[in-house]
């Protein structure tokens, strides 16, 4: 199983997409809807909030378990991949298609 998930040298969106797409097949993941995905999204994306939140020195539980930022960061990517790929969404080309758009926008 190990062997199955390899990312190339340098990869770009497609190919992480790729992976996530192997990883949720291997790890059994691919029987969630994209609902459950959302919600499990928000639960990650509820999590590096709470890094940043420590990160900017707000008050916290002091006996709360802090993840890291670049744990929560991965978490919050590993499930917009999978999303994207259950909508059947190319990121790489999205994301160009919509900065498109951005840069045409009056940004002040």
């Amino acid at each position: 199983m190990k062997d199955e998930l390899v990312l190339p040298a340098n990869p770009n969106i497609q190919d992480y997409q790729a992976y996530i797409a192997k990883m949720v097949k291997l790890r059994g993941f691919d029987k969630n809807t994209i609902a459950e995905e959302m919600l499990l999204f928000a639960e990650e994306f509820g999590e590096l909030a709470k890094v940043v939140r420590k990160a900017s020195g707000m008050r916290t539980d002091v006996t709360a378990i802090h993840s890291s930022a670049e744990d929560e960061l991965a978490d919050v990517f590993n499930y917009l991949l999978n999303i994207a790929n259950l909508l059947n969404v190319d990121l790489e080309v999205a994301f160009r298609k919509k900065e498109e758009k951005n840069k045409l926008r009056n940004w002040s």
